[in-house]
């Protein structure tokens, strides 16, 4: 990709105030094979993948990814340098993938994410395998936010195109997700402010009980001080 050339060293400096948000999916598919391969005991084959939550070419400003696999992996750092952003292989355990995004802006620190590669359906019943040939698909939606990006990373990021033509879909359905986590958070946002009212009605009930404490503790002290009064 040819970079803008009239942004100077230091890219053009930072916009301040402007804040551009790129939401993202990145996650796996896996598919079983059936039974474990007898070459090396492999079970499944799955893809990692980072693609945008719109229909947009990250190329636009997207340099590189780096997926680090597993260290049982021939070479377990891997880099894809043009859409689609992905990588496929075979194996048979699950584990933690780092994935970098680096942007055609080397002022622009790159972005770290962290995946969990899922292969069997949770939680997994001995002995039970997911159906051959069936995809089980396991992504996270994220959103890469640029705090402040500089006039070539501004220009960047205004210059995508869309992938295609056609609608844009994914495996999950995240506009449903976000709704049933926003109903979710009501109903919890709900119980808290009844349980924060039971609280404050408990606190006022202590403090009253407290007051009291210490004016019948009050009463005692001068009762016994008037005593020892007539005594003397």
């Amino acid at each position: 990709m040819s970079l803008p050339t009239d942004f100077g060293p230091d890219s053009g400096g930072r916009v301040k105030g402007l804040v551009i948000v790129k939401p993202i999916v990145y996650g796996n598919v896996a598919r079983y094979f059936g039974k474990k391969r007898e070459e090396d005991g492999h079970t499944h084959q799955w893809t990692v993948y980072v693609k945008p939550y719109t229909n947009e070419d990250m190329s636009a400003y997207i340099k590189k990814i780096h997926f680090k696999l597993h260290e049982s992996y021939a070479n377990p750092n891997r880099i894809v340098m043009k859409p689609p952003y992905e990588l496929t292989e075979t194996g048979w355990g699950e584990f933690e993938i780092v994935i970098k995004i680096y942007f055609h802006d080397p002022n622009e620190r790159p972005v770290t994410l962290y995946h969990i590669l899922k292969l069997f359906q949770s939680p997994v019943t001995e002995g039970v395998q997911p159906p051959i040939g069936r995809a089980l698909v396991s992504e996270s939606y994220e959103e890469i936010v640029f705090q402040e990006p500089t006039q070539l990373m501004q220009h960047l990021l205004n210059s995508v195109k869309p992938i295609t033509n056609g609608p844009w879909t994914h495996d999950s359905d995240f506009e449903d997700k976000k709704v049933k986590i926003l109903e979710k958070i009501k109903v919890e946002q709900s119980k808290a402010r009844i349980e924060i009212a039971e609280l404050k009605e408990k606190l006022q009930l202590a403090k009253e009980t407290i007051a009291k404490f210490k004016e019948e503790i009050a009463k005692k002290k001068n009762s016994n001080t008037g005593n020892a009064m007539i005594l003397i």
